[in-house]
């Protein structure tokens, strides 16, 4: 059986993935999700000082304390950009790497780099006016641009999102691409609806030769289709391994 680290993305939470962690949990895996700091149940900590190196701690910390190896580590929308460093700090701990509808970023670039231009001016516009300068404020609206339509399921998590630091989306990521390249990596892509902010990241997946799949899901897979998600990410397993 498998250990998986599932990171969650902006204004998430471990939370998120509860029914894909029982689902993975039940079939024998071992099965982690923590909670970036200031997301979730830590959103307590939630400060300007927060940024991407604060969250690779947690990633890395995570699988240093809990000495955790042949770790299939799945990132989430902004928790891509947290896929070189974690790769390159986790000496040899990780099996594979998946990128679930995330984004990807090369040394040097932050998250809104990859970012349509138009969509990061309206994140700093939205920190600006609502966030004193530094957070992105938790929003229901933000719901439908991830394509939750259900009604029940927007119900739930919309009172979860948590204001999001807008370091993580400014800070540049400088890592060392090797321990990545070396890895077995995939990605995901939703299409149902697709997000307009993923397809530079796609694209470059598919340039590096990446194994691409898709779920006709919008942005939270694992919200709205967990089992379907899990199925998906139990192929990780044996792919690690070969």
């Amino acid at each position: 059986m498998g250990t998986y680290v599932l990171v969650h993305g902006a204004m998430h939470g471990g939370w998120c993935w509860r029914s894909v962690r029982d689902l993975l949990s039940r079939a024998g895996h071992q099965v982690f999700t923590p909670s970036l700091t200031g997301q979730g149940e830590h959103a307590h900590l939630l400060g300007p000082d927060i940024g991407v190196a604060t969250h690779v701690e947690d990633v890395a910390g995570l699988l240093h304390y809990e000495d955790l190896s042949d770790v299939h580590l799945v990132l989430h929308s902004y928790a891509g950009v947290l896929a070189g460093p974690v790769a390159e700090r986790a000496a040899g701990r990780l099996a594979s790497v998946t990128f679930l509808g995330a984004f990807l970023v090369r040394p040097g670039e932050c998250l809104l780099d990859v970012e349509p231009p138009e969509t990061a001016q309206r994140y700093r516009a939205l920190a600006a006016a609502g966030g004193e300068g530094w957070y992105l404020p938790a929003d229901a609206s933000f719901l439908a641009q991830w394509g939750i339509t259900d009604d029940e399921l927007a119900a739930w998590v919309a009172p979860r999102l948590t204001a999001f630091p807008l370091r993580c989306q400014t800070d540049a990521v400088d890592f060392d691409p090797a321990p990545l390249a070396a890895l077995p990596t995939s990605y995901v892509r939703h299409t149902r609806p697709p997000l307009p902010s993923l397809e530079r990241s796609e694209g470059r997946a598919r340039a590096h030769g990446w194994d691409v799949r898709s779920l006709p899901t919008g942005h939270d897979m694992m919200l709205e289709a967990p089992e379907a998600t899990a199925r998906l990410l139990t192929r990780t397993t044996e792919r690690g391994k070969t």
